[in-house]
C-alpha cells in the first residue's frame, strides 16, 4: 500500500555546471526509479547553515511530496546518498 511522504533534501550547488531546476530533476528521477510517485515540489531556496556543514555555509532546500510503498523508502534514501549533489535528506510520512 502507497503512503504520502514529504521530504527534504538539501543540494549541495557548488561545482554544478547546470541550475538548480537540473539537479530538483536529477533527484525526481532518482526517486521515481526506486517507485515514488512525485506529487508536489517546492523549492524553498538558498539558506544558511546555523553552523559550517562539510566546509558548506549554506545549501539549497528542495521540499518533495510524494507517495511510494514503504519499502522504497529506503532504497530512496540509499540511492541519494550516493549522489554527491545531495548534502542532507530528511523524510517524514503525511499519511
Amino acid at each position: 500500500m502507497s503512503r504520502k511522504y514529504e521530504g527534504i533534501v538539501v543540494l549541495n550547488t557548488k561545482g554544478t555546471d547546470g541550475g538548480v531546476e537540473e539537479l530538483v530533476s536529477v533527484v525526481s528521477k532518482e526517486m521515481e526509479a526506486e517507485g515514488a510517485t512525485i506529487g508536489e515540489v517546492q523549492d524553498l531556496g538558498r539558506r544558511k547553515f546555523a553552523y559550517n556543514s562539510n566546509h558548506m555555509e549554506s545549501g539549497h532546500y528542495i521540499n518533495y511530496a510524494f507517495s511510494a510503498e514503504p519499502s522504497a523508502l529506503e532504497k530512496i534514501k540509499g540511492r541519494l546518498r550516493l549522489n554527491n549533489q545531495v548534502h542532507l535528506q530528511y523524510f517524514q510520512r503525511k499519511a
